[in-house]
């Protein structure tokens, strides 16, 4: 499955292994680097300190203040090793001023279904998508489907309630 786009680095080889190259638009790279200082410079410090003051305590087999924190201090720093392996391996993807017409990567698509509603998506790696934030990943069926296609272009998607169709009314990029 092409993405819409190619990578000058391709594919990284560590030590006989080979690692994915994770594609982010520039939105997502951000915000997980945001999210990594907040961890790294907030929480990682407020956990140490918990886990400091729960000692103080006395007991450390019973201490319920001391589990919770050295559980909490698991979790940051398993979150940090993995933003900081997902971040080594990204590369942002841009277009700049050469923007292609057709839906690639990081396109904000709006589509108008049977209905006549319309709904504007942003087409994202996996590590990006969202729902919430109408962000889908271009490996989900209607991410699939949308590669590639135009203004104006009708697009299917079989779902479990039967297939959908949809008009590409707009990509922007």
């Amino acid at each position: 499955m092409s993405l819409g786009f190619s990578t000058a680095r391709g594919k990284k080889n560590v030590i006989g292994d080979t690692m994915e190259i994770i594609p982010l638009t520039k939105d997502g790279h951000e915000a997980l680097k945001k999210e990594l200082e907040q961890l790294k410079n907030v929480e990682r410090p407020s956990v140490i300190s918990a886990i400091a003051t729960a000692r103080a305590h006395g007991d450390l087999r019973e201490n319920a203040e001391y589990h919770a924190a050295r559980e909490r201090q698991s979790f940051v720093e398993g979150r940090i090793a993995e933003l900081e392996d997902k971040l080594s391996r990204s590369e942002v993807v841009s277009f700049n001023d050469n923007k292609p017409s057709n839906i690639r990567f990081g396109a904000w698509v709006t589509l108008e279904d049977e209905q006549g509603k319309t709904k504007k998506y942003r087409l994202v790696g996996e590590l990006e998508a969202d729902i919430r934030k109408n962000k889908i990943s271009v490996s989900s069926p209607l991410g699939r489907a949308l590669l590639g296609k135009e203004e104006n272009d009708s697009v299917e998607i079989a779902a479990p309630g039967g297939t959908k169709e949809y008009q590409v009314v707009s990509v922007e990029y």
